[in-house]
């Protein structure tokens, strides 16, 4: 899918100037006059990003992030402040917003935080897609499979594994053997790089 910028601002004129300015770069956007409109339309899965108001009638910019964190949805979010909004700017750093841009904002500027956040978002979904994987082989093994692999990927030798359960080494080469062709792992390292990539904290990439 192509990525999308969802602005969401109750000000139309903005939401307009927007509009011309992100799709004068060939950009695609989705405009919203507030938050309850934007998570009535969102769907998680369509790449991009989210410019966001702080303050708006009802449900305001820092109310709307805490519901993306509440149900994990990670689309990176570029909040908008006004003059005098320090202290929401602050908050939004600290709930996890991508950036944070006073207005009036400096159009090169906000359009080169634009590309960096759709990039980051693009990056991201495919380290998702790839820990998915892992995870859908590693549950291919079987119980004595996977105790064999969490011990390779400790760094033990077939006789050390064979010692700490208690099986002979043909046994563990056995199941070594089968775990590989289940992980379709070429390789040890192979193996262990599948091992890790499903771990969740090799998904937690830092922002720019």
């Amino acid at each position: 899918m192509e990525p999308v910028v969802h602005v969401v601002d109750d000000d139309p004129s903005l939401l307009k100037s927007l509009c011309w300015l992100l799709e004068s770069v060939g950009l695609t956007v989705a405009l919203f006059e507030s938050a309850q409109n934007f998570l009535a339309e969102f769907d998680p899965a369509q790449p991009g990003c989210v410019l966001l108001d702080v303050r708006m009638p009802g449900m305001n910019g820092l109310e709307l992030h805490q519901d993306f964190k509440s149900r994990n949805i990670s689309i990176p979010i570029i909040v908008f402040t006004g003059h005098g909004d320090v202290a929401m700017a602050v908050q939004a750093m600290k709930d996890g917003a991508f950036d944070v841009i006073e207005k009036p904002y400096n159009e090169q500027g906000l359009l080169d935080r634009i590309n960096d956040a759709i990039e980051y978002d693009r990056r991201i979904r495919r380290e998702s897609a790839k820990r998915d994987e892992a995870i859908a082989r590693i549950a291919l093994l079987t119980p004595r499979e996977r105790e064999v692999m969490d011990l390779i990927v400790e760094g033990l030798g077939n006789k050390q594994i064979a010692a700490r359960l208690g099986i002979s080494e043909k046994t563990v080469e056995v199941h070594r053997s089968r775990g590989k062709t289940k992980l379709r792992a070429d390789s040890v390292a192979e193996l262990v790089k599948i091992a890790l990539r499903a771990q969740p904290h090799q998904n937690d990439i830092q922002y720019d």
